[in-house]
């Protein structure tokens, strides 16, 4: 998809150049904005992924694999590994649920905790880095949001 419909280019413009695209677009700011991110992160001992993970576990405890897995848009065997890392820094545990033992359970641990402390910085840090304006972000997340939604439900229609 481009950012202007082919049918309403303006004649001599190619509907396929790159720097139309919005996929293009969408993929070198997920790489910017993530390079942001790394050194951001890395004094807490977190890869971006697994500060999502971590994000989930704060606004929420405990979770199991599958609600995480829901919240942040993984499949089972991209979440694994991440929480087995997450569990060997000591961040979090993992065990069997009591009520359904199919059911893998995520805790916080004391140490996965206090670390939130420190991430509380990360957002104000990532907006200072960027240069734009808190309201700019916001505008730019609520029209992520919906462009999330309806592509979701795009694919939704396809299948």
């Amino acid at each position: 998809m481009t950012v202007s419909d082919a049918s309403s280019t303006p004649l001599g413009s190619d509907a396929l150049a790159l720097d139309r695209q919005v996929c293009f677009a969408l993929a070198i700011a997920n790489r910017a904005v993530l390079a942001v991110y790394r050194p951001i992160l890395e004094p807490l001992g977190l890869t971006h992924p697994q500060y999502l993970v971590m994000l989930a576990l704060w606004e929420r405890t405990p979770m199991s694999v599958k609600d995480i897995g829901r919240a942040l848009y993984l499949d089972s065997p991209t979440l694994s590994p991440l929480l087995k890392r997450l569990e060997a820094s000591g961040l979090i545990t993992r065990s069997r649920s009591p009520l359904d033992e199919r059911q893998l359970v995520v805790d916080l641990t004391e140490q996965g905790r206090v670390l939130r402390a420190e991430a509380e910085k990360v957002p104000s840090t990532v907006v200072d880095r960027l240069g734009i304006s808190l309201a700019e972000l916001q505008e730019l997340h609520a029209t992520l949001t919906q462009l999330n939604r309806a592509a979701a439900h795009a694919v939704t229609i396809e299948n």
